[in-house]
Parts: C-alpha cells; sequence; structure tokens
C-alpha cells in the first residue's frame, strides 16, 4: 500500500453568495476565521497531514486569496492556481485542473473546516479500489444538510436531500481518481455530486467508498454559520475573544459581544454590537447600536432584499444561532 501523499486541490473559486454581502468584500476562502485567514487555516491543515503541494482554483476576487497563499512559503507547500474565466463546479474545476495534479488527489472544500486523517483515507480508499473516496460524518443537521446513502457493504449507492434520510453528511475531503474527470470536456462546467457522481454510483456500485469519521466539522456557509465557527474555534485556541482585524480601532467604551471585525475598521465611542461580523473600512459613529447584522460599506450600492442602508453602511439582518 502507497505511503505517499498525493496532493490537493482546494475548491476556492466559488461567488459565496450564501455569505453575501461578505463575499463583496472578498472571497469566502478569504474570510478570517479567529484572526486567520480560511483558506491558511485549510493549509496549514494539509501540510500538518504531510500534504507536499496543493492547486488552488481561483475565479472570484482571487487577488484576495493569492495575497495571503502566495506561492505557499508561509503554509511550507507548493502552491498553484488554475484560473477559470467562469465557474466550473466542483467537476469541472477539477477537470480543468487535472495536469496540475496527477493520477490521484484528494478535493478539499474551501469554505469548511474539518480533522479529517488524510492517512486513513488513503487506507480507505486503497484497500477498496474505489475511485471515489468521500469522507462522511453523522449529519449534525439533517434538515439543512444534504446526505450521502450508504448500503451495508459501506460503498456510496446515492445522495439525498435534506430530510430524514440525510443519515450521513460529507464534509468537504475526498480522494478522487484523476480518470474520474476524464470523460468531461476542459472548461465546461459539471457538479460532482449531482452531476457525475449520480453517474458514476448507477454504472457502478463500487465506485465511491464511505469513509466515514467521528471528526470536527465547522461550516462557513452562511453569515450565522460563519459567526458560530469563528467563536467556536476562538474558544477551542483559548482565545478568549475573536481577534479584532489589522489596523483597526474600537474605543474603549465600545462593548462588543460575539462579534467578528475586520481590518481597518473604526468603532467610535459608546456603540454596542452584539453577534455581529463588521466588514473592512467600515466606521461607525459614536452611539451605533446593532445586533445580529452584517455590517459593510455601501460603497454607493443600493439595498436589495432584506439588506438596509444607513448613511455609507449597507446592513444584513441575520438570525445568530
Amino acid at each position: 500500500m502507497s505511503t505517499d501523499i498525493p496532493p490537493a486541490l482546494v475548491l476556492t473559486a466559488g461567488m459565496g453568495t450564501r455569505l453575501a454581502p461578505l463575499n463583496m468584500l472578498c472571497a469566502k476562502p478569504a474570510v478570517p476565521v479567529a484572526g486567520i485567514p480560511l483558506v491558511r487555516r485549510i493549509l496549514n491543515w494539509l501540510t500538518a497531514q504531510g500534504v507536499s503541494s496543493a492547486v488552488l482554483n481561483l475565479h472570484h476576487k482571487p487577488e484576495t486569496i493569492t495575497r495571503y497563499v502566495g506561492h505557499g512559503t508561509e503554509s511550507k507547500l507548493t502552491i498553484r492556481y488554475s484560473w477559470e474565466p467562469t465557474i466550473l463546479g466542483t467537476a469541472g474545476g477539477p477537470r480543468r485542473a487535472l495536469e496540475l495534479l496527477g493520477k490521484r488527489f484528494f478535493v478539499i472544500n474551501g469554505d469548511t473546516l474539518t480533522n479529517v486523517d488524510l492517512q486513513a483515507l488513503i487506507r480507505t480508499h486503497e484497500s477498496s479500489g474505489a475511485d471515489v473516496t468521500l469522507a462522511l460524518i453523522p449529519n449534525p443537521a439533517p434538515h439543512r444538510y444534504g446526505g450521502v446513502i450508504v448500503d451495508n457493504d459501506g460503498w456510496v449507492s446515492g445522495f439525498t436531500p435534506a430530510g430524514p434520510s440525510a443519515v450521513h453528511h460529507f464534509v468537504g475531503v475526498q480522494l478522487i481518481e484523476s480518470s474520474v474527470f476524464m470523460s468531461l470536456k476542459d472548461g465546461d462546467p459539471a457538479a460532482s455530486i449531482g452531476g457525475i457522481y449520480d453517474t458514476l454510483t448507477k454504472r457502478n456500485k463500487r465506485a465511491i467508498r464511505a469513509h466515514r469519521i467521528s471528526g470536527s466539522f465547522y461550516d462557513i456557509g452562511n453569515p450565522a454559520d460563519y459567526l458560530k465557527t469563528s467563536l467556536s474555534i476562538a474558544e477551542a485556541e483559548g482565545l478568549g475573544t475573536i481577534p479584532v482585524g489589522r489596523g483597526s480601532n474600537i474605543h474603549q467604551t465600545a462593548s462588543l459581544i460575539r462579534t467578528i471585525v475586520w481590518n481597518d475598521v473604526v468603532i467610535e465611542a459608546d456603540c454596542c454590537l452584539i453577534d455581529c461580523i463588521v466588514g473592512d473600512h467600515v466606521r461607525l459613529p459614536r452611539n451605533s447600536k446593532y445586533k445580529s447584522q452584517v455590517i459593510i460599506p455601501s460603497d454607493g450600492r443600493m439595498p436589495t432584499g432584506p439588506e438596509s442602508r444607513h448613511g455609507d453602511l449597507l446592513l444584513l439582518p441575520f438570525d445568530a444561532e
């Protein structure tokens, strides 16, 4: 059995629409999580697992990712990039990047954090002879997350939407043989789950293997997920509170409770923020009071849907969990 660690493709090209309006400021993998950009946390974890090289696919606000990643020096990885002029999806993206990845590689979601043991995943993959091996946990929220259907022998037989049948949850870590994507045309958008994986399971009942784990799973899906994950990681790392972003200035009389503050923010005297997310370059005047709001500069943009505009600020309410 091989002991080599395959390279990883980290999926970082998406628009991050569920995190709106924060995705107007940066790509989702660039958001700070307890003081460290999400993408850097993912790369540090890959390094700790023995991965030596990674590819990141890019589309939406790519500079906000590359400025933290560069050539991978800080994360001790060899980093290369796969540019997508249009978003190619969870199967089309890997197809575009095949020449940078080789015959076998990990695919890692760029909007989640987990502690999957990649060596154990390799062992499951190699011993089963699968084309794809998915890391699965018991579904933490079947009412929210779709599920993976696993037969009695540990093979994936299909996928199911959120609901009572969504027993197993995919944590966004998988090991794949490149041959899975060879039928796709480079440059054509395509999905894995909900696309070629569904076809694969119908054609071959022993193509996709389940790798069941009991590890951690943190989601950076919507603003409530992002705040919850940041608070949990800050607590787990003994930080007490979420670190304030670079260049931000918070008046000593301001009160911030369970609140994320990004870079170059000014919060003046007697402000009170509870369960808020404050984006780069926000200026909050004296006595500002907000609860469960995403706050970013409006930059002249008019609000849509549930958004509102307060002076030069754009706000979106959300339900903090």
